[in-house]
């Protein structure tokens, strides 16, 4: 019999199948111009930031569910404003794709997140070089490369958006582990809007006002305040589910309702978006591409878990040096041992490196979860 908190965790994961994937159709939908027709891409992202802004500032500063971090002005200079323009530009990037590609194909690029987060990592001094992970890149490069080739309709225009897209992703993820982490800040879903989504409207303010605001006529534009306010709102629940779900369920329960979600989608987008045409080489491609990314996610859980089982050795052979030592005052124990021997909430401690995040709402806590596997974290994209 499935017991009540089984239950509720399989809700959650329900819920951030159907929430993610919904984002991403609706978002095409919006965009499209066979659809919705409103082909504005940062204005859609703006929408969202400025919303998810107004939302966090009246349960933080209003009704005060949570309450603010210690933000000093350095930390924010150093540490908000460059994670927000990458995070902003992933955002911009990601949603402009939907204008030139399907939703299926998208969804096939975004198997090359791990390539970019492994790269972003090893060039910043948080990872290293390992031939087995390489080797898995490689293969994930090989699939996506095969995928592309058997795309109908390939634009390379939409590509370059949204590889750069992910490449823009992945560097934020590491720099919020390189910064954030460094400062030892740690920022629940409500304070990450609060401090980032607005700053990610002013720098998506500049590329709007040189390129869509020029295109942007009053009398042709379809602007249905339902429409927006939904997508918006479906776009911020997207990332409370997110970090309801990574609260209560493990890194690799994440990662297989990550490839659950993904071939869901696109199946969906099939049915939704007609011209999203699937070959067989698309298939085989990404099959290729999944492949690698199994294994990869396989190696992560693996390492995850060889360091938690070096990590509770210690504690054990500390605790005995506790016991045995008569004077405990005279025995230092590291801080950071003391700190890792709880093991979290669920028995474990993730880095920034360890979880499958859906990038459609990246913004969760930085100390919990990273960018792995192929999607996101988040936006919406945004």
């Amino acid at each position: 019999m499935v017991s009540k908190q089984h239950l509720l965790t399989y809700l959650y994961l329900l819920a951030y199948i159907l929430l993610s994937s919904g984002v991403i159709l609706y978002n095409k939908w919006v965009l499209s111009p066979k659809y919705f027709n409103f082909p504005f891409p940062i204005t859609l992202t703006m929408i969202h930031m400025g919303f998810s802004s107004l939302v966090a500032f009246f349960l933080i500063r209003v009704f005060k569910i949570v309450s603010p971090v210690k933000m000093t002005f350095e930390i924010y200079a150093t540490c908000v404003i460059p994670i927000s323009a990458f995070f902003a530009s992933s955002l911009w990037f990601g949603n402009t794709a939907y204008l030139f590609i399907s939703v299926a194909f998208i969804q096939m690029l975004k198997a090359l997140m791990p390539v970019a987060t492994f790269l972003m990592a090893v060039i910043c001094g948080t990872d290293k070089l390992r031939c087995d992970v390489f080797l898995n890149m490689v293969l994930v490069s090989v699939g996506v490369v095969v995928s592309s080739y058997g795309e109908i309709h390939f634009n390379i225009v939409g590509t370059v958006y949204q590889v750069t897209g992910i490449f823009a992703e992945a560097l934020r993820l590491v720099l919020t582990q390189v910064l954030l982490q460094k400062k030892g800040l740690t920022l629940n879903p409500i304070t990450s809007l609060y401090y980032i989504a607005p700053c990610s409207f002013v720098f998506l303010f500049v590329p709007w006002y040189l390129l869509e605001k020029p295109e942007m006529e009053v009398s042709q534009i379809q602007f249905n305040y339902w429409i927006f306010f939904s997508n918006a709102l479906c776009a911020l629940a997207l990332n409370f589910s997110i970090f309801s779900v990574i609260g209560r369920t493990s890194a690799v329960t994440i990662r297989v309702a990550g490839v659950l979600k993904d071939w869901i989608l696109i199946a969906l987008s099939t049915v939704i978006f007609p011209e999203s045409t699937i070959t067989n080489l698309n298939i085989i491609g990404y099959a290729i591409a999944l492949c690698g990314v199994v294994m990869y996610n396989y190696l992560k859980v693996r390492d995850a878990s060889s360091l938690q089982n070096s990590v509770e050795s210690i504690a054990e052979r500390v605790a005995k040096d506790l016991k045995m030592e008569k004077k405990s005052s005279d025995l230092y124990i590291p801080d950071d041992v003391m700190n890792n021997s709880g093991g979290g909430k669920n028995g474990r401690n993730t880095s920034p490196l360890d979880l499958h995040v859906d990038e459609e709402a990246p913004l969760i806590p930085s100390s919990r979860v990273s960018h792995l596997g192929r999607n996101q974290l988040s936006s919406h994209k945004a």
